[in-house]
């Protein structure tokens, strides 16, 4: 079974995920951030990865702390739920168009979290939703998830169409990442002997 829940409380924010790795991309995300909820559908939907995240949070300051604190949650749910991570691809990479843009993702959940940010909003602010918080997110996301992760923007002219197509391509590299290895079905993926 390769699914988990993790709840996280602090003065700040109280956060619930519930991910299922073998799932066909079902989402109830709930966080408060409009735009931050889409981008969280398309996580889901595109990684195939059942998605439950109920969020509330001290948006009456701003929307920073829902977004990291969902971002460290799912990044402890992804992690609890791959468990020793044997027989899985563990690499995963995609490059995304939509519209005027078009962004590459790659990654390796090799336990070792690290974070490689080259995307450039054009403006501060997606309707209300911070275009800063994009990057937030992919950071605590990597950071509790043990995900080195390289997002790289090659083209783009619209916030809305930048940010989508980042979540959309980590989406597509994480759903290769975790995916069950036909040729590897109960061998590490490394040579190390522990991820």
């Amino acid at each position: 079974m390769r699914n988990a829940t993790i709840t996280r409380q602090t003065a700040e924010t109280r956060v619930a995920v519930t991910v299922n790795l073998d799932g066909t991309g079902a989402y109830e995300n709930a966080t408060g951030v409009g735009f931050f909820d889409h981008m969280l559908d398309q996580l889901a939907r595109h990684s195939l990865i059942d998605l439950t995240v109920h969020a509330t949070g001290d948006l009456h300051i701003d929307d920073h702390h829902t977004v990291e604190d969902v971002g460290i949650t799912l990044g402890q749910a992804l992690t609890a739920a791959l468990g020793d991570k044997r027989g899985i691809h563990r690499y995963g990479h995609f490059d995304l168009a939509m519209d005027d843009a078009l962004v590459r993702a790659a990654l390796d959940l090799s336990g070792r979290p690290f974070l490689v940010w080259s995307v450039d909003f054009p403006t501060p602010k997606i309707g209300a939703f911070d275009t800063e918080l994009v990057r937030e997110f992919f950071q605590a996301l990597a950071t509790h998830g043990g995900i080195t992760l390289h997002v790289d923007q090659l083209h783009g002219l619209n916030s809305h169409h930048i940010a989508e197509a980042t979540f959309k391509a980590v989406a597509r590299a994480l759903r290769a990442a975790v995916e069950r290895d036909p040729r590897m079905s109960g061998v590490l993926p490394s040579t190390k002997g522990a991820l």
